[in-house]
């Protein structure tokens, strides 16, 4: 969905400015030891590179992951800075937070291999909630992602916080929020705390009932936005929502999208 709103956004000629507010490295190598212990990746991206005819909506990311293997094999993933950073034209902005400073360093590193465009690249050692919190992002044509790892217990307050004062100076933006999928009701209760923000769009992927609380069921992706934005990404997430919950799905498994505002 990330590839299908950089794509919608940057069709308009105005500059951009993108802000991740968890960026994290930018690029992850699925042959190390995370990887390996978490075995996302031989249930997500490994299965998807392997999918002979995937929907059209997946193709961008295919490619974007064959282009971080050049030399072939699948062994790194581009996270959302190195995807946003191959997006963007000459006069964007992209500002990428990280709290943690080895990835800080990791990420500083992969952007200054793109800084070849006439583009501003600002990567900083800072907690992303209050960077946005304070403006960060500007007033001007901007996508906010939102991904924290979802380790402390305040990260849906935070989010709403964030994500409100933003959405509170006005000017034309985006926002979209990944979230994990446990329990409906803390979903639900998050979603409804978004719906009060403005228009939107939420797409779920549901591999299992979210009845267990203790283990990720799927996970969601909210957006705010403008209902032009709103309406060119709906059926790519909806195909991609489908393939993944059809795919990666165990019994029970759904693909959910609801507009609101």
């Amino acid at each position: 969905m990330l590839l299908a709103l950089l794509d919608t956004l940057t069709k308009d000629a105005r500059p951009l400015t993108v802000l991740d507010t968890h960026a994290g490295a930018g690029l992850y190598d699925l042959w190390g030891e995370a990887a390996r212990k978490s075995g996302e990746a031989a249930e997500g991206v490994v299965r998807l590179m392997a999918e002979p005819d995937p929907p059209a909506s997946c193709a961008p990311l295919k490619r974007a992951v064959q282009a971080a293997n050049r030399s072939g094999g699948l062994r790194f993933y581009p996270g959302s800075p190195l995807l946003a950073l191959d997006a963007l034209r000459d006069g964007d902005r992209f500002i990428g937070c990280e709290l943690r400073p080895e990835e800080h360093r990791a990420l500083a590193r992969l952007a200054a291999g793109r800084g070849r465009r006439r583009m501003e690249i600002d990567i900083r050692l800072a907690d992303g909630f209050s960077v946005l919190a304070e403006g960060g992002a500007g007033r001007g044509r901007r996508l906010v992602l939102v991904d924290p790892p979802f380790e402390r217990g305040d990260d849906y307050v935070r989010i709403l916080e964030a994500v409100g004062a933003d959405v509170a100076r006005g000017g034309d933006a985006v926002h979209a929020v990944w979230t994990p999928l446990k329990d409906l009701q803390t979903f639900d209760a998050f979603l409804g705390g978004v719906e009060a923000l403005g228009r939107g769009l939420a797409v779920e992927a549901r591999l299992r009932p979210l009845t267990n609380p203790l283990r990720m069921n799927g996970c969601a992706m909210v957006l705010l936005g403008a209902t032009a934005v709103l309406d060119a990404v709906e059926p790519p997430a909806r195909a991609a929502a489908q393939w993944v919950t059809g795919t990666l799905g165990h019994p029970g498994a759904e693909a959910r999208l609801e507009r609101f505002g």
